[in-house]
């Protein structure tokens, strides 16, 4: 299913990564020389926990979510990925094994980068080097806050977190979006089960903070108090 060197994709996927933006006309090129792309349909994974990988990927289209098992085989979903998100950097640079597997959460394109192609432009452009390195740093800080919100927070924050999330993510006009996972992955996501999330979005909708539209299509009416309601005020 790989689209190979010919693909369309590899024109426009660099520019939808914010840590490319600004690179010289030149740099920019030579990347998308070697940028190549491939096809994923829903469940299929670009790679598992434990493999090695000399490869970047950015999300093009679609969504991508970031998973490890527990001991008694309960998915747990670390990050999603929305398009212009980045990930396996950290195999990449260290040389090391993946520490999560990342699934297509629907029909997906991703673009990657060969190791020796993006070291080459990282080596010779120190702005890119220095945003690369404040993007692993919001990496870290997400990764504070992912466990903060499991340990820490109620359901329904962690649930109006994720709303919020995916309101911002993909730029929700009037408000309104289709989840963009099932249910099931949604609570995977916010450490919970999904007959507690039906339950939630309901009491969401009784309060009037949300409406939903069919199983799937939600429209946030009171963003603000849908906010504090997720201590993001």
């Amino acid at each position: 299913m790989s689209c190979g060197h010919g693909c369309s994709h590899e024109s426009s996927c660099l520019i939808t990564v914010p840590v490319f933006k600004g690179l010289n006309e030149k740099d920019l090129q030579a990347l998308q020389q070697v940028t190549r792309s491939r096809k994923f349909l829903k469940g299929e994974f670009i790679f598992h926990e434990g493999e090695l990988s000399e490869t970047l990927f950015v999300v093009n289209e679609g969504l991508i979510k970031l998973t490890k098992m527990s001991a008694e085989g309960k998915e747990q979903i670390v990050r999603i990925l929305f398009p212009g998100d980045f990930f396996g950097l950290f195999s990449l640079l260290k040389n090391d094994k993946h520490y999560v597997n990342a699934e297509a959460a629907g029909n997906t394109v991703i673009c990657y980068l060969e190791k020796k192609d993006f070291l080459k432009v990282m080596e010779s452009n120190a702005d890119l080097s220095y945003r690369f390195l404040l993007a692993v740093n919001d990496r870290l800080y997400e990764a504070d806050e992912s466990v903060s919100l499991l340990s820490l927070m109620e359901v329904e924050q962690r649930l109006a977190r994720a709303l919020i999330l995916f309101h911002d993510k993909m730029h929700a006009g009037n408000s309104t979006f289709t989840l963009p996972i099932t249910k099931k992955d949604l609570a995977g996501f916010i450490g919970t089960t999904p007959e507690s999330v039906s339950r939630k979005l309901l009491t969401f909708m009784s309060q009037g903070l949300i409406h939903m539209d069919g199983r799937r299509n939600i429209q946030i009416l009171e963003l603000e108090k849908l906010k504090e309601l997720a201590g993001l005020e």
